[in-house]
């Protein structure tokens, strides 16, 4: 199998240069070799969608953008819909009084061409102006101010494009005695930033035993198997560490109470994040996803920056403010019901041997003395 960077140079310099043709004779045959599940694969497909479309071949680029729909992955997803509304899209025609034509003078004659002939030679020898013996003085290096102008900007873009960072921590409370928590950071660009790799590395010191995954763009940490308080714990020194790095300190408070009614539980809870010192990242997009057992209630009002999805609530943080969300469910006591099962057919089956020993046999019977 090549090289993906090989054949990615290979196929963007022949995309850049209109060598269509080009572009998918040498993908399609070992387009396979790059799984759908991967970012190369989905990459090198987009590429060949593109091409396609390139030399009107709309059919099998819609069969390439039908593969990235079923992808796993939801930012694949969204981009191959995008794709497909583009090839769906129809074909607009250019009225013809856009085209500007022009008609010969029939006035013309041979003297007036002949006099504008002239003319041009004229405007020919005329039209540079010989400036080889002027002298142009010293070559002079850039001003002092131009260079600080220039590192200026330089340093304003560091923290602009270090902000671009997808930040999403999702709590699975599906299982209450056994919740998981995965917090994932994406980087919308190839290369991590600085900022990233101390978080990183910090994770890493704190959580030894934690599932951790990560790739040039992405960083995934994930917590299983944890009971109501060591998931507040964990919550906590991750949100003070990621606190830390971007300057400023958070605080975070997750109330949980629940009522028993017999063969129900309703459950609570109350998050509330303070980030009223994190301000000025304006392309970091913080998302807090919380997956719960049954449809959930939002008892909080003024929340316009939620989304709720059957059994899933997406929370987008805002900077700068007091983020809460208060929000309730229902759950099966399953224990108490288990019981109760157990206790019902214990009590049927008693029930039915008494039955059964009332309305006896049919087998004769001895004649008693």
């Amino acid at each position: 199998m090549k090289n993906y960077e090989q054949v990615l140079e290979t196929v963007e310099l022949a995309l850049a240069k209109g060598e269509y043709k080009y572009c998918i004779e040498f993908l399609l045959p070992i387009i396979e070799s790059f799984p759908l599940s991967s970012k190369e694969g989905v990459n090198l497909r987009t590429i060949l969608i593109t091409a396609l479309c390139g030399i009107n071949k709309k059919e099998e680029a819609k069969r390439l953008c039908k593969e990235l729909l079923k992808s796993y992955d939801n930012k694949t997803r969204e981009n191959a819909k995008y794709l497909m509304e583009v090839i769906d899209s129809p074909d607009i025609k250019k009225p013809e009084n856009w085209n500007v034509q022009f008609e010969s003078d029939p006035s013309l004659n041979k003297k007036s061409l002949n006099s504008l002939l002239k003319k041009r030679e004229v405007l020919k020898k005329k039209k540079f102006i010989n400036v080889t013996e002027t002298p142009t003085g010293e070559t002079k290096p850039f001003q002092k101010g131009f260079s600080l102008i220039i590192f200026l900007i330089l340093l304003l873009l560091i923290p602009l494009l270090s902000g671009c960072v997808k930040v999403e921590d999702t709590l699975d409370l599906s299982e209450l005695d056994s919740i998981t928590n995965n917090l994932i950071i994406e980087s919308k660009y190839i290369n991590k930033f600085p900022w990233q790799l101390k978080f990183e590395e910090k994770m890493k010191d704190i959580f030894p035993d934690a599932e951790i995954e990560q790739d040039e763009s992405t960083f995934s940490l994930k917590h299983k198997n944890l009971n109501l308080e060591d998931t507040k714990q964990v919550l906590k020194i991750t949100q003070n560490a990621a606190g830390e790095l971007a300057g400023g300190s958070t605080n975070l408070e997750i109330n949980a109470t629940q009522k028993n009614f017999i063969f129900f539980n309703r459950y609570f809870y109350g998050i509330n994040l303070d980030l009223n010192s994190i301000q000025g990242f304006e392309n970091v997009e913080l998302i807090f996803k919380i997956i719960h057992p049954n449809k959930a209630t939002i008892t909080s009002k003024n929340n316009t920056n939620l989304e709720i999805k059957k059994n899933l609530i997406i929370w987008n943080l805002n900077q700068g403010q007091i983020n809460s969300i208060e929000f309730s469910f229902w759950s099966l006591n399953k224990l108490l019901i288990g019981i109760s099962t157990i206790l019902i057919i214990t009590i049927l089956t008693y029930l039915l041997r008494l039955y059964r020993l009332k309305l006896g046999t049919d087998l004769p019977q001895l004649p008693s003395n």
